[in-house]
This record gives structure tokens, sequence and C-alpha cells, in this order.
């Protein structure tokens, strides 16, 4: 298992599935074609350490919280096709990033490629509707064993739903479903923050750097 020492970069144009595999599990991420791993992150002027996460799908189980986020959203609909930036995932990124303070994104190019659906890899958008007002998209890759969520935007006006959480809750579905033994929900920090809902599932991992993958205890 390598250990970044500081942050590390570089570019990939196409990545198999197997490659994609292996990437994650070194704990790389992308956007777009830029991939990048890191250890520490700032934000308002504190130092965060970078924790990243996956899930084990055979242990994972539902526990009673996220039931009650399902029966919530009884009301949605879901649907899974290859990814496309359009007009209405466009407004809704403008809504999404509302929520943001600082490191304030400014399109869905910054986490895209100009083919998302296959660059650098295969990639699935997954929207969630109410009715036919779409509430929520993530956008996740295809490995040969894994997936692993690329980015997520919704609507902050319908926090209440839990839609963060809601997403990933299907798209842990769609991995079991496909028979995929991993599922990537992105990083979170060891210390308190707003990424702290994806530390909430069971069957969670984290990267030690320097030791591997190893069952994510709750502090």
């Amino acid at each position: 298992m390598t250990s970044p020492e500081d942050d590390q970069q570089f570019l990939c144009l196409k990545a198999s599935a197997r490659e994609m595999d292996q990437f994650w599990a070194e704990g790389w991420r992308h956007f777009g074609v830029f991939f990048f791993r890191y250890r520490t992150a700032v934000h308002g002027n504190k130092l965060y350490s970078v924790l990243p996460l996956r899930l084990d799908i055979p242990r994972f189980v539902l526990t009673r919280s996220l039931k009650r986020v399902l029966a919530l959203n009884r009301d949605i609909n879901t649907l899974i096709r290859p990814s496309s930036v359009d007009k209405a995932k466009q407004v809704l990124f403008l809504k999404h990033r509302r929520r943001f303070k600082e490191n304030v994104p400014t399109s869905l190019a910054n986490f895209l490629s100009p083919l998302p659906a296959s660059v650098p890899c295969r990639n699935l958008e997954l929207c969630i509707y109410l009715k036919k007002k779409l509430l929520g998209v993530t956008f996740l890759d295809l490995g040969k064993t894994a997936t692993s969520a690329v980015y997520a935007i919704f609507d902050p006006a319908e926090a209440k739903r839990s839609l963060g959480i809601l997403m990933m809750l299907h798209s842990i579905q769609f991995t079991r479903e496909e028979g995929y033994r991993y599922y990537y929900p992105g990083y979170a920090y060891h210390e308190p923050f707003t990424y702290d809902y994806k530390k909430r599932f069971t069957g969670l991992e984290y990267l030690e750097w320097r030791a591997g993958w190893k069952p994510y205890v709750k502090r």
C-alpha cells in the first residue's frame, strides 16, 4: 500500500475497470481526467485529516435511521442512465452550490469530463425525482469489482429529506444488485465535519495510508 507524503495528482484520459478498482483501493479520487489524493485539507483555517472510505457491500445492513430516510422518501422516483450534463442538472447545481461558503465550485465541469459517461471510465447518473422535478443527482463510476461516487448535487430546499444519504442508499442498492463488492462514497475527515453523514453506514472501512483498509469504528 503506497502512502502519499504530500498532495499527489496525475492526468488520465482513459482507465480500464480493473485500473479504476486499483486507483480507488490506493486512495485516489478523480474529477474528470484529474486524479488526486491527499492526506490533509484546510477549512476555515483548521487542518483536517483525510479519511478515504469504502463500504463492504456484504456487510451492509439497513439501520433504523436509514430505514426512516427511505420511508420519508417513498414518493421519490429513481432513474439510472449514462451520465450527461443538461439544463436541469445545471440549474440544480446552481442551487446546490449555495450550500458552500468557501471553495465554492463554479460549474459541473469542475467535476466531470466533457464526455462524463465514458471518460475517464464508465459512469452512470443516479437521478431522484419528485414527480417530474429533479431533486438530486449522483455521478457513479463503474469499476470491475467496485463503484465510486464522483460527485453529488441536490436541492438544498429539500434538506429535510436527507437527500445525500438517500442517494447513497440507492447507490448501494445498485452496487449490490449489480454484483459489485465495494462502494466508495468519497473522502470524509477524521475530525467532525459536514461529510460525517458518510460515516453513518454499516460495513464501512477506511484507508490507513500505511497499513491498508481497516473496519471503521465510530468514535
